[in-house]
């Protein structure tokens, strides 16, 4: 005689973890997946330069144009211009930072990241400590204002967004700043150049 196990129904996805996706796929036009929690798709309209969170919140007070910022725990990820992941090891060695551990990674095509609540949608209650939050958030058409290589013949600027390249340098000295600092108990110490 055959035993019949009762079928466990899929756990529901909370209303507001919905509502969530929605608002990322139609009023952004990103890709969503998975959840809960709700997952971005990298790679197809943005990727994402992902640092310490002590370095990105040095990088947010410097004088350097970003496109939206989230922030997930101890990490802060600064969207990109899709296939701008490709470049970091490349802007890194052009930019001399190449062979130094900066902690300063590129999620692209393939990657996903926890997707925040979006702006004024609060999550539910307390928002869990380290969950991902918008600090600078995502706007319709922000996709064609993210940091970018300037394409041939055209500068970087108001008309074509900000440059990849600015951002990057500018990560990378904070990082590195950053993780100076954490060697030095905390102490954070000037960098002295020559």
């Amino acid at each position: 005689m055959a035993v019949t196990l009762p079928t466990v129904p899929p756990p529901r996805v909370a209303p507001e973890e919905d509502a969530y996706a929605a608002w990322y796929g139609k009023v952004l036009g990103w890709t969503v997946t998975g959840g809960p929690p709700v997952q971005l798709v990298t790679g197809v309209g943005f990727d994402v330069l992902e640092l310490p969170s002590d370095a990105g919140t040095a990088l947010l007070r410097r004088p350097v144009a970003t496109g939206p910022v989230a922030l997930m725990g101890r990490r802060m990820r600064f969207l990109v211009a899709s296939g701008s992941a490709e470049e970091l090891d490349g802007l890194l060695d052009w930019l001399e930072w190449g062979g130094v551990a900066l902690d300063l990674t590129a999620l692209g095509a393939g990657g996903r990241i926890t997707a925040p609540a979006p702006p004024g949608r609060p999550l539910p209650g307390e928002s869990p400590r380290g969950a991902a939050v918008w600090l600078r958030p995502p706007e319709q058409g922000c996709q064609a204002l993210l940091p970018a290589l300037p394409g041939p013949g055209r500068a970087a600027g108001p008309a074509h967004g900000p440059d990849l390249v600015r951002l990057v340098a500018a990560a990378a000295t904070e990082c590195h700043r950053a993780r100076l600092g954490r060697r030095t108990n905390g102490v954070r110490q000037p960098l002295a150049f020559s």
